[in-house]
Parts: C-alpha cells; structure tokens; sequence
C-alpha cells in the first residue's frame, strides 16, 4: 500500500487537471456540524489541493501538509496565500500547534492505522472537528462498466480501494466512521454523502485513470495496454457517479 500511496508525484499536472473539485456543499456541511468559527485547519495529504481551495478561499487558514515534493508543488501554484504548506508525511507531524479542523480529503486510507486517532486528537483542540471526505468515481452505465472492467481484467482486477477495516459496502457506517466510533478520543460520529454526477469526454476519463493509483503501479508498458484497451470500448462521452461520502466526528474535550 505504501508504494500506491508514494505514486503520485510523477502525474502531478495530470491529477490536478483530471481529478475534480470539490463542491461548496461539503464546507457547509462541514462549517453546520463544526457549529462555531473554524480559523484554522490542518489538512491532511493535500495532494495537488483541490479541498485546499475549498476552505482556504472561505477565510479559513489551512496548513497543507503532503509528503510529495512535485504534489505540493503544483498545489502552491492554485492556493491563496493564507495557505501554509508543509512537507511532511502523516506520521510525521508532530504534536504542537491544535487545529479547530483536521481534514482529509481521500487521503486518509494512506495513512498508517497504527495510533492514527490518537494523533489526530493532539492535532485538534478539544472538541474540534475532524472531517474525511471522497469517494470512488464509477462509470453509471452498467454496461459501459463491464465493458472497462473486461478490458481491465487480465491486467488489473480491481482499481478501487477496499475499506482499510473491513467494512462490508452494505454497512450502514461506512470507513473511518466505523472506527471513529469505536475510538475513546471521539464523538458525535456522522456520516452525510453528496451525490455528484459528472460527464466527460472518453479522452478525460483515461485521464483521470491515470491518475488512480492501481495504474500507477503497473509498469509503463502494461499502463498503456490497459488504457489502449479501455479506449476501444469506450463511448465518446461516459457518464460518472462520483458521489462525495463525508465523515464528521468531534473531539473529545478531555485530554
């Protein structure tokens, strides 16, 4: 997982230009269940900083931290400059400055489950608001889907993700909800989902696979196998599902 979660910087330009954004509707959702004035976030594997923009442009002052050199990079081309970045993985953030938001914008899988919780809870002042959010993208027609996913097949089963704790995809709490509420440093766990559908071109939605680390693992040779062989049964524009599903928890206020 470590290798899939470090395979991003090579297509920095591409995830910005391919991943999207995401809507207004999640800072409300997130600033409604905070209930009071957040004045400073910490984000979590900011990537190229498409959640950066969301709270940042809305006076909220964000520290990005992200252990991809080239990803930040191309995030400080897009971010206002209250935006504080910070090279730094996760695991090695260290306790000091308290944060009234922590969030995590489909990133928090690449960190480390070993004392994630109780590092989270020093990073936020009590009862701040932790908040993880994304999705998967999923083609909507059924039949379009199959198609990929026998292109797909003889080279790579699956390009999604599993939940890092088993939570079965029928559950009604779905991952890190599912641990949030088994964890002593939170409460008040919610769970609220988006829905989003997006259309695009064939030619943007191999882009936006070759962003995905599943592909980007593969050997260069293999990549382009996969992708010619998707194109082929592709039609010129393809549908999405890209429901946002958002994970709200509260700090506990002992320490």
């Amino acid at each position: 997982m470590s290798g899939r979660a470090l395979s991003f910087g090579g297509v920095a330009e591409a995830y910005e230009r391919f991943r999207p954004g995401y809507p207004v509707e999640l800072f409300e959702i997130v600033m409604a269940y905070a209930g009071r004035p957040v004045p400073t976030a910490l984000e979590v594997g900011a990537g190229t900083g498409k959640a950066t923009r969301l709270f940042a442009r809305r006076g909220i002052a964000v520290t990005a931290t992200e252990p991809d050199g080239s990803m930040l990079a191309e995030l400080r081309k897009h971010v206002p400059a209250n935006v504080a970045t910070v090279r730094a993985a996760f695991e090695d953030l260290r306790p000091g400055e308290r944060y009234g938001l922590v969030y995590a914008a489909a990133a928090l899988h690449w960190t480390s489950p070993e004392g994630r919780w109780p590092r989270i809870a020093a990073l936020l002042e009590p009862g701040g608001v932790f908040a993880s959010f994304g999705g998967p993208f999923r083609l909507t027609d059924p039949a379009v889907r199959e198609a990929v996913h026998a292109a797909r097949a003889p080279f790579l089963e699956s390009d999604e993700i599993p939940s890092p704790d088993g939570t079965p995809p029928d559950h009604e709490m779905q991952w890190p909800g599912s641990e949030l509420q088994r964890s002593e440093w939170f409460t008040d766990v919610q769970q609220a989902v988006i829905e989003r559908q997006v259309t695009m071109t064939a030619h943007d939605y191999v882009g936006q696979l070759s962003t995905i680390s599943a592909y980007l693992v593969l050997s260069a040779s293999v990549r382009d196998q996969v992708f010619n062989r998707i194109r082929q049964v592709l039609p010129d524009t393809v549908e999405m599902t890209a429901d946002i599903t958002v994970h709200l928890a509260r700090r506990r206020h002992e320490d």
